[in-house]
């Protein structure tokens, strides 16, 4: 059971992925918050800019490689309104970050993405403790995922 300031910032994540949207960008967002608790980076999605590595959770990680103690990343969360995609998964393990808490599954999203007649993507969505087993993930989160998938219903009826 997550606690009230862990929703707090699955509810900033929701909020960042609507902003991706009004930007014209893949509803996806995501806050890096230290091991006490304080919120140290977040960030939406930036792919509509042609660079389709610009996801929220790769650039989290990034932040964190260059700004982080290798042991201050240990203790840290993201929490994020989607699972990590493969590439995703892969930085945050490879510069060591801690717990992932998202609202949606991969497979919740590729359930959703399938219903609207989308095709799939460049990459297999795997779990993210299938490329990276060694880190702690909790999701889904039920308080959010309505709200997740009308805003991937948006966007997917926008570009329609």
């Amino acid at each position: 059971m997550l606690q009230d300031t862990e929703l707090k910032h699955l509810r900033r994540c929701v909020d960042l992925a609507a902003k991706a949207l009004e930007v014209g960008d893949e509803p996806f967002g995501s806050v890096l918050v230290s091991g006490d608790g304080t919120v140290l980076a977040e960030d939406h999605n930036h792919v509509a800019s042609g660079d389709g590595t610009r996801h929220p959770e790769f650039e989290l990680a990034r932040w964190a490689g260059m700004n982080m103690a290798p042991e201050e990343r240990a203790r840290a969360t993201v929490y994020t309104s989607g699972e990590h995609c493969p590439m995703c998964s892969a930085a945050h393990a490879w510069v060591g970050l801690g717990r992932i808490v998202y609202v949606a599954s991969s497979k919740q999203l590729v359930g959703w993405l399938a219903e609207l007649g989308v095709p799939p993507g460049p990459v297999r969505p795997l779990p993210v403790q299938e490329v990276a087993p060694g880190v702690i993930v909790e999701g889904p989160v039920a308080e959010f995922e309505d709200e997740i998938r009308e805003l991937h219903r948006r966007f997917h009826a926008a570009s329609a």
